[in-house]
């Protein structure tokens, strides 16, 4: 119970900012209805207490889930079995994800299951793939320099309506339950192997997952002519009377929402207990630890996703339209910078990925570090996706020279950096992109006259590609500081000195 109230606690300190911000949008710049208001806050209480829920879950079930997994299929050494194991690991796990559900509802003329299947497969391939990277010792940096420039060649071809989408899709396929999971699998993996390269090889599984629905739905566009209409514009609140009706406007939503949780978390506990039964990786003790993690896993996504939906969703729309149709429509810009920085501290998955990076580099790379750096990269990108609302400028104008100067900078950071950026690019764009900045990018976009289809969409995207650069800039300011250390290092006296720690090939000044 304690830990679970320190999660819930910081869970307070992640969500508090946002909602804060968002009630005094409210106050001074775009007043809200009562009701839309008051569903908001009720939005706010409910992602508090799932993010703690969900938080503690994920740490007792999905990442040693994970781990036990990897490891295990290290040790098999048959690619006979590991090739078709994540093949399977991938597609069914992203089948079932919630935010792919909603993208495949939006896209004209392709059936939902026909998308959502061709992204699931594309996800299975480039996890299979991320698997065998580190096996025939091929650098990520090379793989994903190839791979975009495939995926640029391919959108070159492809109709202009598929290609946010496409983008898009790479986002929203690592969510909540996903990410846990695959960077888990991946920590183990690296976990068995002692070389100088197994730390940087626990990243870089996210990264690639993400590509493949990119790829696959660019393909899609190659089949599939987009039809003429244009994607639903996002829900309104639901007009509420009294607290009752507000309550009443969240129980409705709460059956579809776990069926929604329920489908998406079976795959994987399926998946686990199959395994389980044939290679008996954990003892009676840890079983029961992992089954009460998946029941608060359960609630607390549950709780988590009724808050976004009912009481973000619609306040994110409002306050995009209402300042898109006023006098101080370019106030969407800073506006969207500042929602942007704080609205990243409310991503389950992005506390997951920030510790897994501090544990596994020994604090080399913090925390704090980490969640500055995220934060100022998914401002950036709701910025600029707040400028494309309001324009209609073509998502090409972000995604060339954004993705040119990421895979750029993967010549000149330590090469742990490059995974731990291309990971965290899909980490970000979790749940609050697709219920909260993408019902304000489309709010804004309504507002301003736009095409919903061709400049809302893209929102998820742009959070999904700024990371990849702000975490490599993190990565040459280490960079920058470790030479310079090096330089101080001749002058301080003997017990000050510094110990050289061999790490990622480059070299890290650790204070004796």
């Amino acid at each position: 119970m304690n830990k679970l109230k320190g999660k819930i606690m910081e869970s307070l300190a992640s969500v508090m900012p946002i909602t804060l911000l968002v009630i005094a949008l409210s106050a001074f710049v775009v007043p809200m209805p009562g009701d839309t208001l008051l569903m908001f806050l009720g939005g706010a209480v409910l992602l508090i207490v799932g993010m703690g829920f969900f938080s503690l879950g994920a740490d007792m079930s999905m990442m040693p889930m994970g781990e036990g997994v990897g490891k295990q299929i290290t040790l098999l050494r048959k690619l006979s079995f590991s090739v078709p194991v994540c093949f399977l690991l991938g597609a069914i796990t992203t089948i079932a994800e919630p935010d792919l559900q909603v993208l495949a509802r939006q896209v004209p003329a392709v059936p939902d299951m026909t998308l959502i299947l061709v992204v699931a497969a594309g996800v299975g391939v480039f996890l299979v793939a991320a698997m065998l990277r580190p096996l025939f010792k091929i650098d990520l940096a090379r793989v994903l320099l190839v791979l975009y420039a495939i995926v640029f060649v391919l959108a070159y071809f492809t109709p202009s309506g598929f290609v946010p989408v496409a983008f898009d899709a790479g986002g929203v396929t690592t969510g909540p339950i996903t990410v846990p999971f695959i960077i888990s699998l991946g920590v183990g993996m690296a976990s068995m192997r002692h070389d100088s390269a197994s730390q940087e090889d626990s990243f870089g599984l996210v990264s690639l997952c993400s590509v493949g629905p990119i790829l696959m739905v660019l393909l899609l566009g190659l089949i599939f002519k987009p039809g003429g209409g244009s994607a639903p514009a996002a829900e309104s609140a639901a007009a509420a009377a009294n607290s009752i009706e507000i309550a009443a406007n969240f129980l409705k939503k709460v059956p579809a929402i776990i069926h929604e949780v329920f489908l998406a978390l079976l795959p994987v506990v399926a998946f686990f207990n199959v395994f389980q039964g044939i290679f008996v990786i954990f003892r009676r003790n840890a079983l029961i630890r992992i089954t009460f993690g998946v029941v608060y896993t359960f609630i607390g996504l549950v709780l988590f996703l009724t808050g976004v939906n009912v009481g973000f969703m619609p306040a994110g729309h409002f306050i995009g339209k209402t300042l898109a149709e006023s006098a101080w429509k370019w106030a969407l810009l800073p506006i969207g910078f500042v929602i942007g920085y704080y609205v990243v501290d409310a991503e389950p998955a992005v506390h997951v990925l920030n510790k897994q990076v501090e544990e596994i580099t020994g604090g080399t790379i913090s925390q704090g570090a980490m969640h500055t750096s995220l934060a100022y990269g998914v401002a950036t990108a709701v910025a600029l996706a707040m400028l494309r609302s309001l324009t209609g400028l073509s998502i090409w104008w972000f995604v060339v020279p954004g993705y040119a100067a990421a895979l750029t900078m993967t010549f000149f950071v330590p090469r742990v950096f490059t995974g731990i950026a291309f990971d965290s690019g899909g980490v970000a764009s979790g749940p609050m992109t697709a219920t909260f900045l993408l019902p304000l990018a489309m709010g804004a976009c309504e507002g301003a006259g736009g095409s919903v289809l061709t400049d809302a969409f893209g929102v998820v995207a742009m959070v999904a590609m700024t990371p990849l650069i702000s975490i490599q800039i993190l990565g040459l300011m280490y960079a920058w500081k470790l030479r310079h250390a090096s330089d101080r290092t001749d002058s301080l006296p003997a017990r000050k000195r510094f110990a050289i720690v061999e790490y990622d090939q480059e070299v890290i000044w650790a204070h004796e």
